[in-house]
């Protein structure tokens, strides 16, 4: 059985998600956390708490992957900009002895931010992206 966790980074509208999905992945990401219903409702003072349940989440698909029959793939898309951003998701697969694979997705597509991100925060997201080669 190969376990992987995919994690896909980038700025909003890079098409993150839709990556996420059309691999055929179990897909967490923290935005998840703000739907009630199909209502998407953001609310930044709640972001820490969004990312601990996406946290959560993974952790959780990963504790269950002995039960699993066949391989296990889980996709994160989060904007992870930092590296510290990725270290919690990374430590996880070392406990449950998933493959990681970093993926930065880039908005060649034109794509559009569906959670209405200001302009002035994708700005400071794609100034404080790090990249490790």
């Amino acid at each position: 059985m190969e376990k992987i966790i995919y994690l896909l980074r980038g700025i909003p509208g890079s098409g993150k998600s839709t990556l996420a999905r059309s691999i055929g992945a179990v897909h967490f990401e923290a935005d998840m956390f703000f739907f009630e219903g199909n209502e998407y409702k953001f609310n930044p003072l709640k972001l820490k708490q969004a990312h601990a349940w996406c946290q959560d989440q993974v952790r959780i698909s990963m504790k269950n992957s002995d039960r699993t029959i066949g391989d296990l793939r889980i996709a994160v898309s989060n904007t992870f900009t930092q590296e510290w951003e990725m270290e919690p998701y990374i430590e996880m697969a070392k406990e449950y002895g998933f493959k990681v694979f970093t993926i930065i997705v880039e908005n060649r597509h034109g794509g559009v931010n569906q959670h209405n991100v200001p302009e002035d925060k994708i700005e400071l997201m794609k100034n404080r992206f790090e990249i490790k080669l």
